[in-house]
């Protein structure tokens, strides 16, 4: 069987405290985007895992879909080996959430191969497990997240007609490195509000972490500006970088930038 996990990007993220577990409490938007990879998992005689594409970082104790089946395994004792292939598009360590994606690919894929019928709410706190942007990826639409990211509400947007340039200078960028540069502090204005007026993103719709990144990487900041200039009307940082997109009304022309982005229809 196989699937394909879908980006995503943050319109919006407030962090808005430090939180007793080492985490901190957030606020923002999350919404689809349809950057693929590519995910199949069948049952095997022996547990494989191979990657193609963009490299994927860390060994197989830090795999996330690896982590996936023996959360599913200690649960469901008769499980049988695996083989897993995984293809990468969705660039890494870049706010997209590609890694998160193809972990809740995973588990959904083989709750439908070994017919274990767990309900969406069940597979989003086994995603929960496994980090805090995976619950988002088992329904996969629109949502307000809070809490660490892994508590979600659905959010009425709908991007669809709209056009989405993603633009990835090749940084990679750690969350714990993100967070280095951050003062949580309480939202000055609610985000469900700023999200239901487009005439307000601009000014109001804030990633709160891009005043610390783009101090350290001015590229992203000029990033941000350039898409402005093509037209975007909405423009920011996904996650904690360092992936910057621009929505647009009509189709962009970007012409040829030295940085790797993508542009499509928003909506999966």
């Amino acid at each position: 069987m196989i699937l394909f996990p879908n980006a995503k990007i943050n319109l919006g993220l407030q962090i808005t405290g430090k939180r007793g577990d080492g985490f901190h409490e957030i606020r923002t938007g999350i919404y689809p985007v349809p950057l693929l990879d590519a995910v199949e998992i069948i049952i095997s005689k022996k547990m494989t895992f191979t990657a193609t594409g963009l490299a994927v970082p860390g060994t197989d104790k830090d795999n996330l879909i690896l982590k996936g089946y023996h959360l599913l395994k200690k649960d469901f004792n008769d499980l049988p080996p695996v083989s897993i292939y995984l293809h990468k598009t969705i660039p890494v360590g870049a706010g997209l959430g590609g890694g998160s994606s193809d972990a809740a690919f995973a588990l959904k894929l083989m709750n439908n191969l070994f017919d274990l019928h767990l309900d969406d709410w069940l597979l989003e706190e086994y995603a929960a497990l496994l980090g805090s942007d995976c619950p988002f990826f088992v329904e996969n639409t629109p949502k307000i997240a809070s809490g660490r990211g892994e508590l979600l509400e659905p959010l009425e947007l709908d991007l669809t007609g709209k056009w989405v340039a993603l633009v990835n200078p090749g940084l990679q960028i750690s969350t714990k490195e993100a967070y280095q540069g951050i003062t949580p502090k309480p939202a000055k204005a609610d985000l469900r509000e700023i999200l239901s007026d487009p005439m307000m993103w601009k000014t109001q719709l804030i990633n709160d972490f891009e005043e610390g990144i783009f101090k350290k990487y001015p590229e992203l900041a000029a990033l941000k500006n350039k898409l402005y200039d093509k037209g975007a009307f909405y423009s920011a940082m996904s996650g904690s970088g360092s992936t910057v997109f621009g929505l647009f009304e009509q189709e962009p022309e970007l012409g040829t930038w030295p940085e790797g982005y993508f542009v499509f229809k928003a909506g999966l």
